[in-house]
């Protein structure tokens, strides 16, 4: 896939792909007397562009009509109807079927994102520093891309459909602003904070478009991790000279999408703002659509895509907004536009959280175990589904229906086949997806370099085959077997190797790391409390592994050091523990107030040598400090 094309060469596509755009938005600019021919249909020389539906246009019978009055049409210039007719469908084809990670590495507007990046100027804002853990941006990105996808579609309806130089300066400011973006706060900021096709992006992709990779599955290098998917990376040369690629993330992004978009999606599905661009953009899709409805009073208005070259468009800003509501017809259209779209967003954001409540409701009673995960998912799938097939069923029309010839009657049919054909196999791949299937796909890879490490003979139990050749159940199912025919002491060295190599490449961090192996732990009979110690073990002898969260983590560590957690021990010091590590919510507490609590002089913690400094309680320690870390 394209996640494994060469950087140097997506380079040079990029810069051929960002050159065809500049030169579409600098035609909206220029007045050449050209291009204008294009379109005209009398036009002797030829054009894959012609528009014969200009032929038709002085016809009272077959002319395009506004509010009862037929509209002129005369040769117009391309540029907006290529960009709004065909870039923009290609765009969506591509995430959909090809996933975010071709586009994410081919998008035009990323690429020159990164002027400041290529320049060499470093981030203003780095968010790897721990005052922008609660960044506003980070938390409420989704609103604001949400906001902007809002406001840019009545810019569209109202200014720049079809006034090429509203368009060309439209176009132009959006690339001035994304290189600000990067420039203030570096990597794809750009993308994952502010633009709105990063948005729709997360709509149409859900946990992996048609043909994307899926990067938890990508295999392991010795040391580092995978470049996967549509990860930033740069060439450089290694120790001996070579180019190779190498991961140039700067972190702006936890959980990136570009780097495994699977886990992207299951942690962002409860995320502030995430059904609102689910369900919101769903509503604000059939809005934009059913507008020109309402506005025009016919669908041919549409349809004939009269829309990307309207005469006048900014001179009928105050034109009654709408045809056939009556005493409405009166709202002018600027006031209408923004009115009809905030009214369908907010209808349907209501109507598919009342569906996903009901899906809820009827898998709970099958299943009373489930988690509100899957509900959400699946109404989702639902929500994704249909966006697709409603953006080429109605949105792509107005180029099928211009084609000239035989072709024309059929051709948007087969295409509208092809589009519900796709998102079928897509939506049958993605339905019945939940968080367990990815985690224990994302497992399967440790725990066969874990068995081969082990002193089975696989071969013999497997009859001749090699543990390469299982896939992830029969895997699992090995695991099932191996838990009868091995010792706890063989369970336990397995399940150690699986954690420190999921710590090693940073597939989740320590105190997170109970629930993605919950699976192999009860494969293996490892209860919550080995886990713990197994744990602690790890972060011991890796110390560097603690880096990812260094205030958070390297206090768990050192917790369990001064509270002297024996191996596979229990009791009260398992509880402080498990408050630290994050696995019970009602008694987690914080590092610095158990620090005040128990007077533990953690600078003489360790000196390196591996022997211990650490005095649990000062001289002045009494019996009531015990009782209270009991309490504790």
């Amino acid at each position: 896939m394209i996640s494994k094309a060469p950087e140097r060469t997506m380079h040079i596509i990029r810069w051929i792909i960002a050159i065809g755009w500049i030169m579409i938005i600098a035609s909206l600019f220029i007045d050449d007397g050209f291009t204008i021919n294009l379109t005209d249909p009398n036009w002797d020389g030829f054009s894959p562009i012609k528009d014969y539906f200009l032929l038709d246009a002085n016809s009272p019978e077959t002319c395009v009509r506004l509010q009862g009055e037929c509209q002129p049409q005369p040769p117009y210039y391309p540029g907006a109807r290529i960009f709004w007719g065909a870039i923009v469908p290609i765009g969506l084809t591509i995430v959909f079927v090809l996933g975010h990670e071709f586009w994410r590495r081919i998008c035009p507007l990323y690429f020159l994102s990164q002027i400041p990046r290529a320049l060499g100027i470093k981030p203003r804002v780095d968010f790897k520093k721990k005052e922008y853990d609660n960044h506003w941006l980070k938390k409420n990105h989704l609103f604001l891309q949400f906001v902007l996808f809002f406001i840019g579609l009545n810019v569209r309806i109202l200014f720049v459909n079809s006034d090429r130089l509203a368009l060309a300066s439209f176009l132009t400011g959006t690339i001035i602003a994304s290189i600000v973006i990067v420039y203030i706060y570096g990597g794809r900021s750009w993308c994952h904070y502010v633009c709105p096709f990063g948005m729709v992006q997360m709509v149409f992709n859900g946990p992996r478009g048609v043909l994307d990779s899926e990067a938890h599955k990508a295999p392991r290098p010795a040391r580092g991790l995978p470049i996967t998917q549509s990860m930033c990376r740069e060439v450089k040369q290694d120790k001996d000279g070579n180019l190779v690629e190498q991961s140039a993330c700067i972190s702006c992004k936890s959980l990136c999408l570009d780097i495994d978009s699977e886990k992207a999606h299951w942690n962002d599905i409860h995320k502030p703002g995430r059904r609102l661009v689910q369900y919101g953009y769903l509503g604000l899709l059939c809005g934009y659509f059913l507008y020109y409805f309402f506005y025009s009073g016919n669908f041919w208005y549409y349809y004939s895509g009269i829309w990307t070259h309207e005469v006048n468009q900014l001179g009928k800003l105050f034109y009654p907004g709408f045809s056939f509501f009556g005493p409405l017809n009166a709202i002018p259209k600027i006031i209408a536009t923004p009115l009809t779209l905030l009214v369908f967003s907010v209808v349907f954001y209501y109507v598919f959280l009342y569906i996903e409540k009901g899906i809820y409701s009827n898998l709970k009673k099958k299943n009373p175990e489930i988690t509100r995960d899957i509900a959400i998912h699946r109404t989702f799938s639902i929500v994704t589904f249909i966006s697709f097939n409603a953006f080429f069923v109605y949105a792509g029309r107005p180029e099928l229906i211009r084609l000239h010839g035989a072709v024309q009657p059929w051709f948007p049919y087969i295409v509208n086949a092809l589009a519900l054909m796709v998102s079928g196999i897509w939506l049958y791949r993605t339905w019945a997806r939940t968080p367990l299937d990815y985690n224990r796909e994302n497992n399967a890879f440790t725990l066969r370099k874990q068995l081969k490490k082990s002193n089975v003979d696989f071969k013999e139990m497997l009859k001749g085959r090699d543990l390469d050749d299982l896939n992830t159940e029969e895997l699992y199912l090995l695991a099932d077997v191996l838990e009868s025919t091995t010792t706890k002491e063989d369970h336990l060295e397995v399940y150690k190797g699986i954690l420190q190599d999921a710590l090693e490449e940073a597939r989740f961090k320590p105190a997170d790391s109970k629930a993605p192996l919950v699976d192999i732990r009860h494969r293996l009979k490892i209860t919550e409390e080995e886990h713990d110690d197994v744990l602690g073990e790890v972060l011991k002898s890796n110390r560097e592994l603690m880096d990812y969260d260094k205030t958070k983590i390297k206090a768990n560590q050192e917790a369990k050091t001064v509270l002297g957690v024996s191996n596979r021990g229990g009791g009260t010091q398992k509880t402080v523990l498990g408050a630290f590590l994050g696995d019970d919510k009602k008694t987690r507490i914080d590092v610095q107030d158990l620090k005040t609590k128990l007077s533990i002089n953690l600078k003489n913690l360790d000196d390196g040598s591996g022997t211990s400094k650490t005095r649990l309680f000062t001289p002045s320690s009494s019996g009531s400090d015990q009782t209270r870390l009991s309490e504790q």
